[in-house]
């Protein structure tokens, strides 16, 4: 996802150059755009110039959608599931761990809906990927 949101814009990336770049085996990536499509994540375009890019800017793509998509539900234990249909310990309601593990997952859930991936993805990045110059910093005005 990462790939792809240094790419935004710029048209579709094939897995074999993700796959390159990340060092993972094109298979693994095939699997994982599967749920990140049914999530409607990320989009596919066949043909010679095919791949695939995000359905969204990279600003709007939340850290907690990527992971519900790829791994399912945020859960540090499946008692404290953040879907309730994947909670199924019967001590739910009387168990005094219970409310720990519960506070875990609001954490982790709190900081993944925080960040986005244009925030794992520094503009500098964004830019070379578009073969584009970095930024430089406005000189200071004086007084």
């Amino acid at each position: 996802m990462a790939q792809l949101a240094q790419r935004h814009g710029h048209g579709p990336a094939s897995l074999t150059d993700i796959a390159e770049q990340e060092d993972l085996p094109r298979a693994y990536l095939e699997q994982l755009v599967i749920s990140l499509r049914d999530a409607e994540l990320v989009q596919s375009t066949r043909g010679a110039h095919g791949g695939y890019e995000l359905t969204r800017p990279p600003e709007q793509i939340h850290m907690a959608e990527v992971l519900r998509a790829l791994e399912g539900p945020i859960a540090p234990m499946m008692c404290a599931s953040d879907d309730p249909s994947h909670n199924t310990c019967a001590r739910t309601g009387y168990c005094t761990v219970n409310f720990l593990w519960v506070r875990v997952r609001d954490a982790i859930s709190g900081a993944l809906e925080s960040m986005t991936l244009a925030d794992l993805v520094p503009a500098s990045a964004r830019l070379a990927a578009a073969g584009l110059p970095p930024m430089t910093a406005l000189p200071k005005a004086s007084a």
